[in-house]
């Protein structure tokens, strides 16, 4: 197993190569000047020639990717010509809030969409099978912009006087933002604690400040619906749809000749084997929730790595473009290694050779 994993962690660099290799030159093909797009009417020849000139945005684009690619071996992701800030503290103050709201919206995706799809595919042309499809096409088809809107009149508006009323805004109030808990451990500022105290959920639960944990749980459950909402729509097709060939094979049947238990065939003999593919689908949906929150984080106030990437684009920040495109690509190669691991364990006839 370890052989397979440094394997696949090897053959991953040339891939985070080329993505940073395709980002760092589009980035510079898009028409736009980063010093015009940052200091605006202030830009003038004179000042935006100094500033290509200190960034080295003047040399040629293979001499900069060369210094840029020597700079992220060292750790250093560049600084942001916006902010003026380091891109590495940026995505420590920021790519938590991604992660959480991923996480969270992942959650209720297999959490509703798995059953869902269970119980459609055990239920076959029944009408649950029918009502959990067309729920699962009219979740696909709703943009998350409009959800969100949607989601907000709803419990934020309609429903506010009720015990079912939500926060509208992701962000958690100023007020009751807890301090971070590894002061509360009497524990040093290390950077892998200050990145766990930025996610709001797990650091007011690491604090043991319950009110602040409700608080946040509050203002995330709304941005995970709607996030959520499509991923758990394709797992609930997916989960139908494997269940339904699984059921149809010879040692299904031979399980019930035997007379087992219903319920046993279908939860231990059934579904683990149809969740193979069910299992790539949720490993895709995370790495795609944490590089398309964009529109969820504009939405309902949340400064992650969607709507920071979306502002960096607009000002031609390239150093941000390329450190937090690179994070989501890191991303999306773990969780495929994570799949991949899973399938020895779930389906036995997967063998790492």
């Amino acid at each position: 197993m370890s052989r397979f994993v440094a394997r696949r962690l090897l053959y991953s660099i040339p891939v985070l190569l080329g993505i940073l290799f395709v980002t760092f030159l589009l980035a510079r093909v898009i028409p736009g000047d980063p010093c015009r797009a940052v200091l605006g009417e202030r830009a003038t020849d004179q000042i935006c020639n100094a500033f290509m000139e200190r960034k080295g945005l003047n040399r040629p684009v293979y001499t900069q990717f060369g210094i840029y690619l020597k700079d992220v071996f060292t750790g250093d992701l560049g600084e942001s010509f916006r902010y003026g800030r380091p891109v590495t503290t940026i995505l420590l103050e920021r790519l938590p809030i991604t992660i959480e709201l991923s996480l969270a919206a992942l959650t209720v995706a297999v959490l509703v969409g798995v059953p869902a799809g269970i119980i459609s595919g055990y239920k076959h042309n029944s009408p649950a099978d029918v009502a959990t499809m067309i729920g699962a096409n009219i979740g696909v088809s709703m943009p998350v912009f409009w959800l969100g809107l949607m989601l907000q009149y709803l419990f934020a508006v309609l429903l506010r006087d009720t015990f079912l009323s939500l926060p509208p805004s992701g962000s958690l109030d100023a007020g009751l933002i807890p301090r971070a808990f590894y002061d509360s451990w009497g524990l040093p500022p290390w950077g892998v604690f200050e990145f766990v105290s930025n996610m709001n959920v797990t650091n007011a639960m690491l604090s043991a400040n319950w009110t602040a944990f409700r608080s946040a749980a509050g203002h995330l459950i709304l941005p995970a619906i709607a996030l959520g909402t499509i991923p758990m729509a394709v797992i609930a097709r997916m989960t139908r749809s494997s269940l339904l060939d699984v059921l149809s094979l010879d040692y299904v049947r031979t399980a019930r000749a035997k007379g087992l238990p219903e319920r046993r065939v279908v939860i231990r003999h059934a579904l683990r084997n149809a969740m193979l593919p069910v299992v790539t689908v949720i490993g895709l949906s995370l790495g795609t929730l944490l590089g398309g929150a964009i529109l969820t984080e504009t939405i309902f106030g949340l400064s992650g790595v969607g709507k920071s990437l979306f502002d960096a684009i607009q000002s031609r920040d390239y150093a941000v473009v390329q450190g937090f495109t690179l994070v989501v690509a890191v991303g999306f190669v773990l969780v495929n290694l994570v799949v991949d691991i899973l399938y020895t364990y779930l389906n036995p006839k997967v063998r790492v050779s």
